[in-house]
């Protein structure tokens, strides 16, 4: 019943195979992508991160994501003062929302409050009420003769 050939030799110079999650198998200097805020997680209070990051959940309080991408999933309910790099909005957000880079509302994005970004997208369909301020357009627009501003 037993054959030898068929069991494992004492010179196999290879370590027994052990089964572990895939999560341990991961290199420490492996990272992902971007940070994951699911469907189900409801968060109040500060949200920081160091890289990008997807919300698809709900959000109330700050996100501050300075130097980095956010991305609001067409799920998510955000009331919250917002600072990224870019901001991609496909939810519903109610606060401000400042951007150094640009501020992008999808067709199925709605934002309620003001938006401070340099520049701003906007998809047939996508809803915004509140106030647009493209100031750092303005200050270098402002720089040229103050007669070619005027039309």
């Amino acid at each position: 019943m037993w054959n030898r050939e068929g069991s494992p030799r004492s010179e196999d110079p290879r370590p027994p195979q052990t089964f572990e999650p895939a999560t341990e198998n991961r290199q420490p200097d492996e990272r992902r992508v971007v940070a994951w805020v699911g469907k189900s997680v409801i968060f109040k209070g500060d949200l920081i991160s160091s890289e990008d990051m997807t919300i698809d959940g709900r959000v109330e309080g700050t996100i501050e994501l300075r130097d980095h991408t956010l991305t609001i999933g067409p799920d998510a309910h955000i009331r919250a003062t917002i600072v990224a790099k870019t901001v991609t909005v496909l939810g519903a957000v109610t606060g401000m929302i400042t951007a150094s880079a640009k501020v992008d509302v999808r067709e199925t994005g709605s934002v309620e409050g003001n938006i401070i970004s340099p520049r701003l997208a906007m998809a047939d369909g996508a809803v915004l009420r509140g106030r647009v301020d493209t100031s750092a357009r303005e200050a270098a627009s402002s720089k040229r003769s103050p007669l070619s501003a005027v039309v």
